[in-house]
């Protein structure tokens, strides 16, 4: 099993690193193999919305490192996208990421659909300050449909919150139930 992450925050070591790499670390525990992608490292420009990704099969004609994660998507079976919550929304670098997605995914209902898409399993993890988990469920159940819309099969979507009290790297209870939740995905298949 082959399972990516995209840690789609500006923070190196923040909250949304830790909770992607503590998920694949448990996944690679059980004989996964996994790699993490984290925006900080990547140059990765916004789409131009010019459409050339969908008029011909030459893909995005922007060549930055937003192809090295198209190249992983080709033989990833889960995904796992790391968003932090900001004014509440997904991150700008999230917006980004998923913005060019465009280029490889369309829905059903465009006319650049095609018939052979992929359903890979998609898992939104979320992290949020509040300490209520419910509190952006509006937006987060938006972010699923869209998703969904893509041909993803959204599997899973965990929010962690309350990392304003404590940041993830200090919640031992949050560790395992990270790991745990890697491993399981692997065991699911």
């Amino acid at each position: 099993m082959n399972i990516i992450g995209i840690i789609a925050s500006q923070r190196k070591e923040g909250n949304t690193a830790f909770i992607v790499n503590k998920i694949l670390d448990g996944a690679k525990e059980q004989g996964a193999e996994v790699k993490a992608f984290s925006f900080n490292d990547l140059d990765i420009k916004p789409c131009r919305g010019c459409w050339a990704c969908h008029k011909s099969d030459q893909g995005c004609v922007i060549k930055d490192d937003m192809q090295q994660i198209y190249d992983s998507l080709e033989h990833a079976d889960t995904i796992v996208l790391g968003l932090p919550i900001y004014m509440g929304q997904m991150s700008a670098q999230g917006k980004i990421i998923t913005d060019r997605l465009f280029a490889r995914f369309s829905p059903r209902f465009s006319p650049f659909f095609k018939e052979n898409a992929v359903k890979q399993k998609l898992i939104l993890s979320f992290n949020q300050g509040n300490p209520d988990a419910d509190l952006f469920k509006v937006y987060t159940d938006y972010t699923k449909q869209m998703f969904e819309v893509l041909e993803f099969d959204v599997t899973e979507v965990p929010i962690v919150s309350n990392l304003r009290s404590k940041p993830a790297c200090e919640r031992e209870d949050l560790q395992t139930s990270l790991m745990d939740f890697g491993s399981a995905l692997v065991s699911k298949k």
